[in-house]
């Protein structure tokens, strides 16, 4: 029934409409050109994004429903990476948990809360597989290991889409960036990828491949050269990899402008041909460029295009307009979305989420956890009182930070004790990020001075002085990680480390909290500090996540998804690489740096707890096996610490 109603649809539409549901369309101001009312009462459109309105949504799908010619509704599309209105930790931090539950149940959360706001469609999850952390979106993949990260891929799809994407609660996901995107040369965004076929099947495709499995309904070409061939106009990935041999019978987006892009990488000569090496590769829609719209009647017109290759790349689209039951269901409760994000089991999974992400690097003497009779606690670091810091990169567009932050959770856990706070000098990006004032409408705020910066430096020492125990909260701002935010460089921004040192110099006992949205390299704090907590980018209640873990309300159980690096040059870096004839260890040849040591300062899949575990009975179900049969390993785990630590795990929210 849907593919005759699809074929009802295709044949009443002029070859204009048709083309107009290959485009996705700016709804925000920043995108010169026709404005999207125009666009949509003229010929309608496949996808509105940037534009994060309820009320605006309704407006536009009421001239899309009503007033265009063939009347079919949009999908209204968002980057929705780790929650809407309540935030999660960031994807790199969920994978850290090793357990799909995390993912899945957060990202049903998120999707609740944005298709109560009036959005269909997510661009998530991303799949890239990254081991060179210098890359700033690894914040947004699952880390270096194709195993965890296509776990973590159909994880995040169920959690999106759940079992049936005409569910008024759930939002089409999008598997990105297809592919190779977090292989770019020395991790500089944007920049090519070259990968034999062996690392793509091994490393970089199995997510996606996962994705399909689970259902996915989008994909997104990734903007860079994969192998000299641009990915939004990649034939063999699109129609011989994803079609051919997955069978994917979703359609797939470009990333942003990138159809136009392929003129810049000399991909093509022009817009012209651009737009015909987008539509002969397989990619149903341009993002924004507007690309197609300029040119996609023309190449029917002259020959280089059929408008049956149109309607074969219009079908996917109407299709899952079809069944996500667009056409009877196309406008929005307005104030729903205040109704939605008021259920108190939002934030209670956002907690434990975070709870789950958190790695313990490190536990010297037992430090934590902390006692809860403390009489003063110094909280000190520029990103402890963050919002920004704490919910981390990717937000929302148009999203207002509300997260409670490490400061926050630390006083509402210890209501009788006096609980200082002083950030410390600012830590701010060497060349700043274009998101700063394109996408958020923020000025940035001019530097502190040198003067200033001293005094901040010692305020902080002075209120660490007068403290029982002093809590670091150090790393990297939310801009610091993410698109646009590679870096050379894997040190603590800024003056946070002489800061750190200065403290730790006094003999108060110290923990620190990390929060960012990569592995840095803090080697001296390895060495020197007692405790250190990975909290990552932990979401809307991370800071009571980590006040409930620093004093022992939880256990920390989270494992490394990727390794840490001692210096950023020793990226990439990671546990999966073939043997040399001269392992690491071995007497020739060995270390690899004659300037410090080769291996990470945390391996993958590193992760300390406040009990410890005894492992025996190990079983193996067979001796042998061949390719394509099953093997079962079993083993016997218990709990022989000094506590029974009931709340291992944190409390539980389904």
């Amino acid at each position: 029934k849907i593919a005759e109603r699809i074929e009802t649809l295709l044949a009443r539409m002029s070859l204009e409409e048709k083309v107009g549901q290959l485009a996705q369309i700016s709804g925000a101001d920043f995108v010169p050109g026709p404005k999207a009312e125009e666009i949509i009462r003229k010929r309608g459109a496949g996808s509105v994004l940037w534009l994060n309105d309820t009320k605006k949504f309704n407006e536009l799908q009421k001239i899309a429903v009503e007033e265009s010619p063939s009347g079919i509704p949009l999908l209204f599309a968002l980057d929705v990476i780790h929650g809407y209105r309540t935030i999660f930790p960031v994807p790199l931090a969920m994978a850290a948990s090793w357990d799909p539950d995390v993912p899945e149940k957060s990202q049903t959360v998120a999707a609740r809360e944005a298709r109560a706001a009036g959005l269909h469609w997510t661009f998530g999850p991303m799949l890239d597989i990254c081991r060179d952390t210098r890359w700033g979106r690894i914040v947004e993949g699952a880390g270096e290991d194709p195993y965890l990260g296509s776990a973590m891929a159909a994880a995040q799809v169920r959690g999106f889409q759940g079992d049936d994407i005409s569910d008024p609660e759930r939002v089409l996901a999008c598997a990105k960036h297809f592919a190779g995107y977090g292989y770019s040369d020395a991790g500089r965004d944007y920049d090519p990828s070259y990968l034999s076929e062996t690392q793509l099947r091994n490393t970089v495709l199995p997510p996606f491949k996962a994705a399909v499995e689970a259902g996915v309904a989008t994909f997104m070409s990734a903007y860079m050269d994969l192998n000299d061939v641009p990915a939004s106009g990649n034939r063999w990935l699109l129609r011989q990899v994803l079609r051919k041999e997955w069978a994917f019978e979703g359609f797939v987006v470009s990333d942003a402008f990138a159809v136009a892009n392929m003129v810049i990488q000399g991909h093509a000569k022009d817009r012209r041909e651009a737009a015909l090496r987008g539509l002969k590769a397989g990619l149903n829609m341009d993002m924004s460029s507007y690309t197609y719209t300029e040119n996609a009647a023309d190449l029917v017109a002259k020959g280089d295009l059929t408008v049956a290759e149109i309607e074969e790349l219009v079908r996917p689209i109407l299709a899952l307009k079809v069944k996500m039951g667009l056409f009877e269901h196309p406008y929005v409760e307005e104030g729903l979305l205040e109704k939605v994000v008021a259920r108190p089991e939002h934030r209670q999974v956002s907690r434990w989420a975070a709870q789950r992400s958190m790695v313990l690097l490190k536990n010297e003497g037992g430090l934590l956890p902390l006692k809860k009779d403390i009489k003063k606690v110094a909280v000190i670091g520029p990103l402890a009182d963050s919002m920004e810091a704490t919910e981390g990169s990717w937000m929302v567009f148009g999203h207002k930070p509300a997260a409670v932050t490490v400061l926050a959770g630390i006083r509402a856990k210890l209501p009788g004790a006096e609980v200082t706070y002083a950030p410390g000098p600012e830590i701010r990006r060497d060349i700043p990020s274009w998101f700063e004032s394109a996408m958020a409408g923020e000025t940035r705020k001019p530097a502190q001075t040198p003067e200033e910066s001293d005094a901040a430096f010692k305020t902080a020492v002075e209120t660490a002085r007068a403290a029982d125990q002093v809590v670091m909260v150090l790393g990297e701002t939310d801009l610091m990680a993410g698109e646009a935010a590679s870096r050379a460089s894997l040190d603590l921004p800024g003056r946070q480390e002489e800061l750190l040192k200065a403290v730790a110099e006094l003999g108060t006992p110290v923990a620190l909290v990390l929060l960012n949205g990569r592995p840095l390299s803090v080697n001296w704090a390895a060495e020197n500090i007692p405790a250190i907590l990975e909290a990552w980018e932990p979401g809307t209640e991370g800071g009571n996540a980590v006040a409930d873990i620093l004093f022992g309300d939880t256990n920390p159980g989270g494992k490394l998804p990727v390794g840490f690096p001692r210096k950023g040059s020793h990226a990439p870096l990671y546990y999966a690489r073939n043997l040399t004839h001269s392992p690491e260890g071995s007497p020739m040849y060995n270390p690899r740096y004659w300037d410090g040591l080769p291996t990470p300062l945390y391996p993958f899949g590193y992760g300390l707890s406040y009990t410890t575990f005894a492992y025996s009975n190990l079983k193996v179900s067979a001796p042998k096996t061949k390719v394509g049969e099953t093997v079962t390993v079993s083993v016997e785990v218990s709990n022989n610490g000094g506590s029974s630590w009931s709340t291992v795990w944190g409390p539980y929210y389904g």
